[in-house]
């Protein structure tokens, strides 16, 4: 059988995208398979910034800005308009969007063909698409995700949204002002914030004790106690049981409450892109809504690789790019590289910001022996930069064992996504939480934090050292005595 490529990319993401840039920089010939897509998690967060900016202006008066007319002696809060700031959001989307657009992507050299396929397995292993047969070494999934929706009693007959639909609805000329959103992903966490400070009415809905999986419990609870503040209505350990629509109006079966809302958001989990690609007859298989791969991201057929939220997991498209990068190196060459997740961190764009890479606290202690760990912990109020932003909310924690090396770091405040990536580099490159404390970042700076946290480690080791302490007492004690 006559080769036609060195990897046949099935895409749909921005992760397939960046496989198919990664292949052709490498002097592969790739061929990229993808439906018109459009990818909307880049509104998502740039309508986040959006309410992150909303919330600065209305706190404006506090340093004396306004507008003050000059008729009258009344001065007015600065405020955001919605219709202007979700074209501010399309602009910004559009101007990214391009620069993965697929005349990019051929001017660099891959096929790109338009059009949804099918694997077939006879004679040979090809992907048809188009009625044309693409033959290749090997093949790469990354075909995105899409969402799961709950069977809840009257919802599809009532309607609702999801987070790749949702722009449609927010950039209306009139916009629903009372939403609900049901599910506790990242993305739903920040568009209940941002729906709020942008004037909306807001109930966030998750049938589950925590408001975010995955994540340190101390660390949740304190951005939920956030959200709440904003006025966000967080209904935890509670599902929808019913949604009915009554005189025009959705109304809702939370746990014991009936609440009523102009729009539902569903938002609860997403599965594997995958129904039309025959996958069974090619020997692909899945488990419980995620396609089984080894830590070379190979599928049970051996010629077929997988990367981004089609495997499973939070949606976040630098994981995906991670996977990526390791996918199309395996599907080029031996598969001889690895996923290693415990330095990828993630993060959640709220404000204060979320961010964590690592085990948690409770993860460790079930690794290793609990005397074996030690929790450093420093509040973002202790900072100069924090209080010159008015940006006190916030925490940083450290895992790290007794020999200085750290397992995980979990950071809600100012900046956590950039901080984050510090831990992430030594935790990658085992640089040990000493070598942090003895970081000299600018001061001041929201920096400050991660040297102020690792300090922790150095004081908690001498104050178990009781040996250490006697020493250098009796030490001092002698150099004063022998001075006189």
């Amino acid at each position: 059988m006559t080769i036609d490529y060195d990897v046949v990319i099935i895409g749909g993401s921005l992760a397939g995208r960046e496989a198919a840039l990664m292949a052709t920089q490498l002097r592969a010939k790739v061929a990229l398979v993808e439906p018109k897509t459009n990818y909307e998690f880049i509104h998502h967060h740039v309508f986040s910034e959006i309410g992150k900016f909303s919330r600065q202006v209305s706190n404006a008066g506090q340093f004396g800005l306004g507008v003050l007319y000059p008729d009258t002696a009344e001065k007015y809060q600065i405020s955001v308009a919605w219709p202007e700031a979700m074209l501010y959001a399309r602009g910004i989307a559009s101007n990214i969007e391009e620069q993965h657009s697929p005349v990019i992507l051929a001017a660099r050299g891959v096929d790109v063909i338009v059009g949804e396929g099918q694997f077939q397995s006879s004679p040979n292993l090809t992907f048809v698409v188009n009625d044309r047969l693409l033959r290749a070494r090997t093949y790469l999934l990354a075909s995105g995700s899409v969402p799961i929706i709950p069977e809840i009693e009257g919802l599809q007959k009532t309607g609702f949204l999801t987070l790749s639909n949702i722009w449609q609805s927010l950039s209306s000329s009139v916009s629903p002002k009372n939403w609900v959103i049901i599910g506790g992903v990242p993305q739903s966490i920040e568009l209940a914030q941002t729906l709020v400070r942008l004037g909306c009415s807001v109930t966030l809905v998750i049938n589950r004790p925590s408001i975010i999986s995955h994540t340190d419990p101390e660390i949740a609870l304190l951005l939920q106690a956030q959200l709440e503040a904003e006025g966000v209505r967080v209904l935890t350990h509670t599902a929808v049981t019913q949604v009915r629509l009554i005189d025009d109006k959705k109304w809702l079966q939370v746990g014991d409450k009936a609440i009523e809302t102009d729009e539902i958001v569903v938002a609860t989990a997403q599965q594997p892109n995958i129904k039309s690609l025959n996958l069974a007859a090619v020997g692909v298989k899945w488990h419980h809504r995620r396609l089984v791969v080894n830590d070379k991201l190979q599928t049970t057929n051996h010629r077929i690789f997988a990367c981004g939220d089609v495997i499973g997991g939070y949606e976040f498209p630098h994981i995906a790019n991670y996977e990526a990068r390791i996918a199309i190196k395996n599907a080029l060459f031996l598969p001889w590289n690895k996923v290693n997740y415990s330095c990828i961190p993630w993060g959640v764009f709220s404000q204060p910001m979320l961010a964590q890479v690592g085990m948690t606290e409770a993860q460790a202690k079930r690794q290793y022996h609990q005397d074996e760990i030690l929790v450093l912990r420093q509040y973002f109020k202790t900072l100069a930069a924090a209080q010159i932003q008015e940006e006190t909310t916030g925490i940083c924690k450290f895992i790290v064992r007794r020999n200085g090396e750290i397992l995980g770091a979990s950071i809600l405040g100012a900046e956590a996504i950039e901080l984050i990536n510090v831990i992430a580099l030594a935790i990658a490159k085992k640089i040990k939480i000493d070598r942090i404390a003895n970081l000299s970042p600018i001061s001041v700076s929201f920096s400050e934090i991660l040297e102020k946290t690792a300090n922790e480690w150095n004081q908690q080791m001498f104050q178990s050292n009781t040996m250490l302490q006697e020493f250098l007492e009796s030490f001092f004690h002698f150099r004063r005595d022998w001075n006189l």
